[in-house]
């Protein structure tokens, strides 16, 4: 894979060198890769919405939403599953809080949620990714139960924490379960409620919302797995627990608005919000992630925050890159089965085709 991460690379930089108009009109590259991700039967669909210095450069959708009524993807329309995409959507929702003076990132758990057996873990912690705490064994990634997200406590209550709180660093989905329920309980609102409140609405993503079993959404994608005999629909699964750290459902469309937020200064004052977007450190040693954001460096030693999301009938990139204005979103309608290299050379691509390719632009709005 890296032979052929190379090989597409050298075809990238050699054949991008245009002149700056050039490469804004243009999308080719892009246009092409995307394309071969339907082609080679990697996804059944995907959507793409590319921001440049506050103004759309590209939106387009390939393959088809639905497998069984051949509904097209259309990037304006289409609901995906953005899995983990959600969890920037709840740290936007925290820096609110905090921005507001309704919680604070060292209140401590304990404080809401009395009921969790171990000390000594603050909300900061739980969207840091260092409290402690477990992620997934077997199949619970697949759980299909309507469990309320107070309920689902019983998954990992009694399991020993991995470290103490702020020793270490480990990615998983009930700290946002943990973190949500704080929140409900700060505020005396549903988690539904309280982002839909101060969020979603806010920042006009009005096709953002909780992935709920039985109740599709106008322009809901089909959920799919790829196996070796092609795609299937994939397994039933309830998120509602985990809505926090993996639950929603959106469009690419509403996931830049989201990035473009916060590169206009929407979200929160810039004080509170730093804390998110930059790299937490344990020991000295960076963990490549903030609050609820990845915090990082691509391939190319870009700095970007945003976040991957991989679930069950969906895969995701969201980045947003503050240096060169850029904030792209793309969803499929598939498990991640072996895409993400090719996401990669479309955000290369991406950098190329804007003319901000090594560039550091600044944002403007």
């Amino acid at each position: 894979m890296m032979a052929g991460w190379q090989a597409f690379l050298d075809w990238l930089r050699g054949t991008g060198r245009h002149s700056r108009g050039q490469a804004q009109a243009s999308g080719s590259r892009v246009h092409e890769l995307l394309q071969q991700t339907v082609e080679q039967g990697l996804v059944p669909g995907v959507a793409i919405r590319v921001m440049h210095r506050g103004r759309c450069w590209l939106e387009q959708g390939y393959g088809l939403a639905d497998l069984e009524s051949k509904a097209p993807v259309t990037p304006g329309n289409t609901v995906f599953r953005i899995a983990s995409i959600s969890k920037p959507i709840t740290a936007t929702a925290l820096a609110r809080l905090v921005a507001a003076g309704r919680v604070g990132l060292d209140d401590p758990l304990s404080a809401y949620v009395p009921e969790y057996p171990h000390p000594g873990i603050s909300l900061g912690q739980l969207a840091a990714h260092t409290a402690g705490i477990r992620g997934y064994r077997g199949r619970e990634a697949l759980l299909n139960r309507p469990l309320g997200i107070a309920d689902s406590l019983e998954l990992f209550r009694e399991d020993p924490l991995l470290f103490a709180p702020g020793q270490g660093f480990h990615y998983n989905s009930f700290d946002f379960v943990l973190l949500s329920l704080a929140m409900e309980r700060a505020t005396g609102q549903s988690f539904d409620r309280l982002v839909r409140e101060t969020v979603l609405e806010p920042l006009q993503m009005w096709q953002t919302t909780p992935d709920t079993p039985g109740r599709m959404q106008p322009g809901q994608a089909g959920f799919y797995s790829r196996g070796r005999q092609g795609f299937r629909p994939a397994a039933p699964v309830d998120t509602r627990y985990k809505l926090a750290g993996g639950g929603y459902l959106s469009t690419v469309g509403d996931i830049c608005r989201l990035g473009q937020a916060t590169l206009s200064g929407e979200v929160a004052p810039a004080g509170v919000l730093e804390p998110f977007l930059r790299t937490q450190h344990i020991a000295g040693s960076p963990t490549w992630y903030g609050l609820g954001w990845q915090a990082s460096r691509d391939a190319a030693g870009r700095p970007y925050y945003g976040h991957i999301g991989n679930g069950v009938g969906g895969y995701g990139n969201f980045f947003v890159y503050p240096q060169e204005g850029l904030v792209i979103a793309i969803l499929t309608n598939c498990t991640g089965s072996g895409v993400q290299p090719v996401l990669d050379l479309v955000v290369e691509a991406i950098h190329l085709e804007t003319g901000s390719y090594g560039e550091g632009l600044a944002s403007e709005g």
